[in-house]
């Protein structure tokens, strides 16, 4: 008999594999952070003994969530300044706020909130795009979840960098910092067509290709920015980036809620990557992403939150329902984005984006054990007819109980085992303080 780290028994086991299966009273065998089998109960009995077992048998296990579009540091604005169109609410609300207050204090406070609300939420993973990442990146080491996390590039100052140039070399910095670490990524992240120029995208092409990341954009993420291009452009926004050769597999645009027939079959020969923001775009009104004609043309689709400030929330379980629902309506057929399909977005596709899909994003053999447990045992779960079906339509997060990530348990029967609860609430509330004062 084997000894194993862990053994988890659950009564449903949702691979997210291409044949779409449902596992019934199996076990995840875990080793050395790694999935070492996928088995049935009893026969895990017999073959393997464990450091700890845990018996789940009211529990789906699924893959750990992947969130594909985060400013995490964000959350310390929510509800800030909430029902205004994009523009109004960066320009006269977000950017000042910003100004008036991001610093590396605000940003490993934000995070450190936003990252235990994503634990609870069944997030193991999310790709970030914000200012001093390094602070964010202390709290992702910290608290054991894994992220990819931007280098920013915009060509205005902030409080974090003056220029292009600086902006680029504190990413360099952070991505030197943490180019071995076995959960934090780095991923080039300039802010949108509207604010970063030519000469710099074609900079960070070149970079991207000879350092192997991959790149994330805002892009196509209202009518206003299409209109705007065309006339300081004479083309639309994807055009434009084509033109200097930024569509490719590398590139995850972000939102692309206006897409025509063309701008789809671009996307589609380049391999792009798109990570849709269902409650985002319908909070600012800002237009609907054509997700089932991109399904259609093999365009791989993921899902993001976005941040706090304009969600309000980074719940990947209200995100799944969303896509699903909205691309009925907006395709006009119910059968679009089955519940299947929805949670590959929130897990297998976006570990696909990020080239990581060998490792996470699935639970098999050899991938890393990054593993959410959702209780479907209670009145809003039942009865239980199609597993998948029930995540994705009547669960929420709360159901989410417990969760791992390389093994490592973060999530304890809803108790958080890395971070302190009352001191992330205590900090953020002081903040709140702060940020209310503004403009008094």
């Amino acid at each position: 008999m084997e000894n194993v780290d862990l053994i988890i028994n659950a009564r449903w086991l949702v691979p997210v594999t291409e044949d779409q299966t449902v596992l019934e009273n199996h076990a995840i065998i875990i080793k050395d952070a790694r999935i070492l089998a996928l088995l049935p109960q009893q026969q895990a009995k017999q073959l393997y003994s464990a450091n700890a077992t845990h018996d789940l048998n009211e529990h789906c296990l699924i893959p750990g969530l992947i969130n594909n579009h985060a400013h995490t540091p964000m959350s310390l604005f929510r509800g800030l300044a909430d029902d205004l169109p994009l523009m109004t609410w960066l320009n006269d609300h977000i950017w000042p706020a910003e100004k008036a207050f991001v610093s590396d204090p605000f940003v490993e406070t934000g995070s450190a909130l936003a990252i235990a609300e994503m634990i609870r939420g069944g997030t193991t993973y999310f790709n970030d795009m914000y200012f001093f990442p390094e602070a964010t990146a202390r709290v992702v080491d910290t608290s054991g979840l894994r992220a990819s996390l931007g280098i920013v590039v915009i060509e205005f100052p902030t409080n974090w960098a003056s220029s292009v140039e600086e902006y680029l070399h504190k990413g360099h910095q952070l991505h030197d910092h943490y180019r071995h670490h076995p959960r934090i990524n780095t991923i080039y992240s300039p802010h949108a067509p509207y604010t970063v120029t030519d000469k710099t995208l074609e900079q960070i092409i070149t970079n991207a290709e000879e350092m192997d990341m991959p790149i994330s954009m805002h892009i196509h993420e209202t009518a206003d920015e299409i209109s705007q291009s065309v006339v300081e452009f004479g083309v639309r926004p994807l055009e434009r980036l084509k033109q200097i050769g930024l569509l490719s597999p590398r590139l995850l645009a972000v939102h692309m809620t206006q897409l025509n027939d063309q701008e789809i079959t671009w996307c589609a020969e380049a391999g792009v990557h798109i990570a849709h923001c269902p409650e985002s775009n319908l909070k600012l009104a800002s237009g609907f992403c054509p997700v089932a004609e991109l399904q259609k043309n093999n365009v791989n689709l993921t899902i993001g939150t976005d941040g706090a400030a304009s969600n309000n929330d980074l719940d990947m379980f209200a995100e799944m329902r969303q896509t699903a629902l909205l691309a009925k309506a907006v395709a006009q057929d119910a059968a679009a984005v089955p519940a299947h399909n929805a949670l590959e977005m929130a897990t297998i596709n976006a570990a696909r984006s990020l080239g990581l899909d060998q490792e996470i994003g699935s639970l098999e053999v050899g991938k890393q054990a990054d593993i959410v447990a959702v209780k479907l045992s209670d009145i809003e779960t039942q009865p239980v007819f199609d597993v998948v079906s029930q995540l994705v339509y009547a669960a929420s997060r709360d159901k989410v109980t417990d969760v791992w990530v390389a093994g490592k348990q973060l999530l304890n029967s809803r108790q958080l085992k890395t971070l302190n609860e009352s001191k992330i609430i205590q900090d953020a509330q002081q903040w709140a303080i702060k940020i209310g004062s503004l403009g008094k």
